[in-house]
């Protein structure tokens, strides 16, 4: 079920994030297309007999879900566990901490792990074995604003934070990875995990940290980054046995023990390409980890097709992407009549549609430039041209000359 996976005597996991429960894609109804990814996971966390499955976050699209997704996702979790599987789970930014991790000390009895609190991400999940215990730590969603809680009472041994400094994603992290080591130093634990939902970036400079976030984002990426510095080093990891990362849709290695799984579904058309599923992990009694990808059942491809609305209607060079969700960006001279009607009866599942005529250079004047000195009219005209790339017809002119003229009688009673 996994590709090329490299066996190792150890402990092993099911790395996955971003389900996105509730969402949909450009208002297609995406609920089966989730349901069949819960089931697919189910089925590998049993056929793989994984120790714990790791989500990390963003387990709903929104604060407060809808109740079906809230169904799916209790399902998920009870199927989940019946395999034999622990579960582990982190907030993300679109998840609401508090809700997901109601009752969460009760749940931790059964077997699964809510870790939605940041006060307490230094208290590990152990989980044993032959070889001893490895620690799971789950780092939630830190919102740079708030800074980082409390520590509370410290153990022996463990050193105190940092003075408070800039509220940044890399100055939270920071701290929360100083009161992890430090726990996992007085506890004696060699093999540790680490789940987090960040926006973690490899590069040894500043300029190469910000370049590949740049190049790992996604439209449909809600942006966490504070003053343009969201990103945080991929450095701040270093010696974990492996990191389990969560906010990013496409899957990353950043290093052999430091990967994003991304999420298990498209959900915008940048993500046309992305190969979508999870990391299967297994981290030995040495603490070394290595990792094989599983690939999720896809659902429905994505498309973008672009062209002239008489070429997509009739070439058999489309053929194949009529089951497809596409999105369609026309080329026209004119703004054709009717076009979505007509693309719909042979693209089914088209979602969105632009029209960018051939030969039109983009105005780059702002709106109150390309205003000034002009009447309503002109203005209502020139509207028209834009939208069509035609020029408003005499009748449709004197249609809009009779609205202005009304408005402005309106407008004197």
């Amino acid at each position: 079920m996994s590709e090329g996976f490299a066996t190792v005597q150890g402990m092993r996991f099911l790395h996955t994030s971003d389900w996105h429960l509730g969402r949909s894609l450009h208002r297609a109804d995406l609920r089966a297309a989730q349901a069949g990814f819960l089931d697919h996971l189910v089925e590998v966390a049993r056929a793989e007999r994984v120790d714990a499955v790791l989500v990390a976050g963003d387990v709903y699209d929104r604060a407060i879900p809808p109740v079906d997704s809230v169904s799916l996702y209790e399902d998920a979790l009870a199927r989940l566990r019946a395999t034999g599987a622990r579960v582990v789970l982190i907030s993300g930014n679109h998840d609401s901490a508090r809700r997901l991790g109601v009752n969460s000390a009760l749940i931790d009895a059964s077997g699964v792990h809510l870790r939605t609190r940041p006060a307490a991400l230094a208290d590990p999940v152990l989980l044993p074995d032959e070889h001893g215990e490895v620690a799971v730590y789950g780092v939630p969603y830190l919102e740079p604003a708030l800074g980082m809680p409390d520590a509370g009472a410290q153990e022996p041994g463990i050193p105190q934070d940092d003075d408070v400094g800039p509220r940044t994603h890399e100055a939270v992290l920071r701290k929360a990875v100083h009161r992890i080591r430090a726990n996992a130093l007085a506890r004696g634990v060699a093999r540790t995990i680490v789940m987090a939902h960040a926006w973690v970036a490899g590069g040894a400079s500043e300029d190469e940290r910000h370049r590949d976030a740049e190049q790992a984002k996604s439209d449909s990426e809600r942006d966490i980054s504070v003053g343009g510095i969201g990103y945080v080093p991929a450095s701040l990891f270093d010696g974990f046995s492996y990191v389990a990362l969560g906010h990013l849709h496409g899957r990353r290695t950043l290093a052999e023990n430091l990967r994003y799984s991304g999420s298990p579904l498209p959900y915008s058309f940048s993500e046309k390409n992305h190969e979508k599923g999870s990391w299967l992990v297994e981290v030995g009694f040495d603490g070394t980890a290595s990792a094989a990808w599983v690939p999720a059942p896809v659902h429905k491809r994505l498309a973008t097709l672009t062209g002239h609305l008489d070429d997509l209607l009739t070439s058999r060079a489309y053929d194949e992407r009529e089951a497809d969700y596409v999105a369609v960006t026309l080329t026209d001279t004119a703004r054709p009549v009717g076009a979505m009607d007509k693309l719909r009866a042979r693209f089914p599942h088209i979602l969105t549609l632009e029209f960018k005529p051939e030969g039109v250079t983009p105005d780059k004047r702002s709106y109150g430039e390309k205003v000034k000195g002009r009447d309503d009219l002109t203005v209502a005209a020139e509207f028209v041209r834009h939208v069509r790339n035609t020029a408003a017809t005499v009748p449709e002119q004197e249609l809009l000359a009779a609205a202005f003229a009304a408005a402005r009688e309106d407008g004197e009673h």
